[in-house]
């Protein structure tokens, strides 16, 4: 009988540190809720623990681009690698995205019951999409096709952040509608309720609902190895990154983002090239039908 780490290979353990990266997301997220009967939009998130949740699950996702062709060349056997993969993503890519939405637009309980439902619901989706899409990936491994079934959890968790940060930060840009003057609001009881509800926010719930769909759709993604559409993806990796280490730069612990104004607007901007890459990946022509995938 071999102990568990006689099973495992320098890309397990790589592995383990996406799910590290993961988790200390959740805990970054779990420290950025400083005060839940402040407002949200104020004092009552510490925004700068969201860029850096942003940040480790960036993180996580580099690491699971790697760790795929590392156990390849260096893992004669896949022993634990699978399993690993799988639970690590699941945490990474779909808990903690999830979380990270619910607790930027939640408004703690300031919002209508409709709303916090809506994004619970849309939160949950994301979580169980995510994880049939990983179970998919796994089953279909060996196949060895030239594109994915479907949006991967990582690409899915790039989505996400990108439509997150430009969503949180659009107020600021000078574009769109403006926190005083929001024509929707979702809010009860308190004077600021309204005015903490920037007019696109309204949108992180239809992107919730199509991002998770397209992880269980059987629309064919090209898998971001060579020619265009790999440079395109570390374009929009690198603008994704900056934006993210930009906003966490310029944000102190105690600062509020809506606050900052021109400090922070380029990483509002970035955010938007991001997203705008990824519609583009989505959306563009699929690759043709591979012939095993025919059969199969």
């Amino acid at each position: 009988m071999k102990s568990t780490f006689r099973l495992t290979g320098l890309a397990d353990y790589i592995t383990l540190g996406n799910a590290m990266f993961g988790t200390m997301a959740i805990f970054f997220l779990i420290l950025a809720v400083d005060d839940t009967l402040s407002d949200p939009y104020s004092e009552g998130l510490a925004t700068k623990y969201i860029w850096a949740s942003m940040l480790c699950i960036f993180l996580s996702a580099i690491g699971d681009i790697i760790d795929g062709p590392i156990a390849r060349r260096y893992s004669k056997r896949k022993l634990l690698g699978g399993s690993l993969d799988i639970m690590s993503d699941s945490l990474s890519f779909c808990v903690a995205p999830a979380l990270m939405i619910f607790i930027m637009f939640g408004r703690w309980g300031e919002a209508t019951p409709l709303w916090t439902i809506s994004l619970g619901v849309a939160g949950f989706w994301v979580i169980a999409t995510g994880m049939l899409r990983l179970a998919r990936f796994q089953y279909e491994e060996a196949s060895n096709l030239p594109y994915f079934h479907g949006l991967s959890s990582p690409g899915n968790a790039m989505v996400l952040m990108s439509a997150a940060g430009f969503i949180w930060l659009q107020p600021l840009l000078g574009v769109g509608p403006d926190l005083k003057n929001a024509e929707v609001c979702l809010g009860e009881g308190v004077d600021y309720a309204c005015h903490a509800t920037p007019g696109l926010d309204v949108l992180i719930l239809p992107i919730m609902f199509i991002s998770g769909a397209l992880m269980i759709s059987e629309r064919r993604l090209s898998k971001l190895k060579h020619g265009l559409d790999m440079i395109l993806s570390i374009i929009q990796m690198i603008c994704l990154l900056v934006a993210i280490i930009w906003a966490l730069i310029r944000t102190g612990t105690s600062d509020v983002s809506l606050e900052l104004g021109g400090d922070i607007a380029p990483a509002g901007w970035l955010f938007f090239a991001s997203a705008m890459f990824a519609i583009y990946y989505v959306v563009k022509p699929q690759p043709p039908v591979y012939a095993g995938d025919e059969e199969a």
